[in-house]
């Protein structure tokens, strides 16, 4: 039983040195241009027994997308349990997303990097993780109070205006040197959220066609 645990811990950690070692090689250029045999020289294995853990590049692509975005997704959920009020969820978003940027920089700079160069079936799993995002804080502002009137079309908008923020902050915050200028980078965002949410809030759904 040991031996079978220890063979599965191996298999585990040589699968997170094969992503590591991705993050690290596509920084350098971009996955489309990364081959499974730089990847393998690179944790130390054969080209053989990269297939034992990922199908191809673009599979190992996948797995980064789906990794990047879990826990951010979490997170975002957690913070509109409860009863939060417009300006919580607002400030509360960006704190957690300013905090996930530096601790999975590597991570965002693969998504923001991908989404524009990465191979197709990649850049569509980022924008499918953006689109998930963009559902379920409309599912979570449904339940909020004061959105009563809103159709689930206008819904989808201020959730896509809000998401749409959040993804430029963060890829904003990656190109910034200083931290004086990360601050104003933050505290607007904080600020266009925060508009967002309270026009939603003086918004009443129309019927289509009036």
């Amino acid at each position: 039983m040991a031996e079978t645990t220890t063979r599965v811990e191996r298999k585990e950690l040589t699968r997170r040195a094969i992503l590591d070692a991705a993050l690290d090689l596509s920084a350098q250029s971009t996955l489309a241009a990364l081959s499974l045999r730089q990847v393998a020289k690179e944790v130390g294995i054969v080209p053989t027994a990269f297939y034992r853990h990922f199908d191809s590049i673009e599979a190992l692509g996948l797995a980064l997308v789906d990794e990047s975005f879990a826990s951010l997704r979490t997170m975002m959920r957690a913070i509109r349990r409860g009863d939060p009020s417009y300006a919580d969820i607002a400030d509360r978003s960006i704190t957690i997303l300013v905090e996930h940027v530096h601790h999975q920089r590597a991570h965002f700079l693969f998504i923001a990097r991908e989404r524009a160069a990465g191979p197709t079936a990649v850049r569509r799993a980022i924008r499918q993780q953006i689109e998930l995002f963009e559902q379920e804080l409309a599912i979570d502002l449904a339940g909020l109070p004061g959105t009563e009137l809103w159709s689930a079309e206008d819904l989808g908008v201020v959730s896509n205006l809000m998401v749409s923020a959040l993804v430029s902050t963060a890829e904003s915050i990656l190109t910034v040197a200083d931290p004086a200028t990360e601050r104003e980078l933050v505290a607007r965002a904080r600020t266009q959220l925060r508009m967002v949410l309270v026009g939603a809030l003086n918004w009443r759904s129309v019927p289509s066609g009036t």
